[in-house]
């Protein structure tokens, strides 16, 4: 599926008058587009690496609702985890960001209500892992850092089908299940012929399974986040497991100020957006 294909099944999940106009928009737009956001009485909005294209279509509160009960396909309550973390993810592993207003109780959100916009993320699959970059970090723990939004995930899930398919075993903790996109135990993207993959597991739980169960040779996971990440990341290496990961920043520096100790990455792969391109360098950690 391209990404133009991609950006049609996302504007599935919006009111006809809305995906309508998405499906007749510039061909620049419809193939690199990043997220489709909508903001209550202000309407909708098409996000690339350039910047943000407003659409002619208004969206209200309806419309949020809508696109909610598109994604979770009728069954908000069986999304309500998902939902008070701030997400859902649709189908076809659409990752789909909400705004509104939190229900706190004993210091925990309990739900978020009265949504007021909302984000489509639209994942890739891109063949962005080349052959200069596979070099410095095959057999190796590697860590990708860079901004949101600047293709973490995208260059992690090609890593893996590279170093899947090149006959090493990976695990692979999809905990908002947009990494593989699995339908009916099949995954949606290409992540390699040896890749093993959990869903919707906290991280911090899926690691322990893994290393007890899949004997891997690679755990790989999104957004490295809480001290239980961190210290699950810390235990699978010291089991000689190599890890694959990505974390929010701009900088190496950026892990230890997260607590990520030294000696769990070998590697770092910083990832820069300048004038609407993508650039990979490759540091020592």
């Amino acid at each position: 599926m391209n990404n133009s294909e991609r950006f049609e099944k996302a504007a599935a999940l919006l009111p006809d008058r809305m995906r309508n106009e998405l499906l007749f928009a510039d061909e620049k737009i419809r193939s690199e587009a990043e997220e489709i956001r909508l903001r209550c009485g202000r309407g909708l909005f098409v996000s690339t690496a350039f910047g943000e294209t407003k659409m002619k279509a208004q969206a209200d509160s309806a419309d949020i609702d809508f696109v909610i009960e598109r994604a979770t396909k009728a069954s908000a309550h069986a999304a309500r985890e998902s939902l008070k973390a701030g997400y859902v993810t649709a189908e076809g592993g659409f990752r789909i960001g909400l705004c509104g207003t939190t229900v706190v109780k004993n210091d925990c959100v309990e739900a978020v209500r009265h949504i007021s916009s909302l984000s489509i993320r639209i994942p890739r699959e891109c063949r962005c892992a080349e052959d200069w970059l596979m070099r410095e970090i095959d057999g190796r723990s590697a860590v990708i850092i860079s901004p949101p939004g600047a293709g973490k995930t995208t260059l992690l899930r090609d890593i893996v089908r590279r170093l899947s398919d090149g006959g090493r075993r990976v695990s692979l903790i999809d905990e908002r299940g947009e990494l593989a996109a699995m339908r009916g135990g099949t995954p949606e993207f290409n992540v390699g012929a040896h890749t093993d993959i959990m869903e919707f597991c906290p991280k911090y739980e899926c690691v322990e399974i893994l290393l007890r169960s899949m004997s891997p040779q690679y755990i790989a996971m999104d957004e490295i986040g809480g001290q239980r990440d961190i210290e699950a990341v810390s235990r699978a290496a010291l089991c000689g497991v190599k890890l694959l990961a990505t974390v929010h920043g701009r900088e190496i520096a950026e892990l230890s100020k997260k607590g990520l100790a030294q000696g769990i990455f070998a590697k770092a792969v910083l990832i820069e957006i300048a004038n609407g391109r993508r650039k990979y360098t490759v540091e020592s950690c």
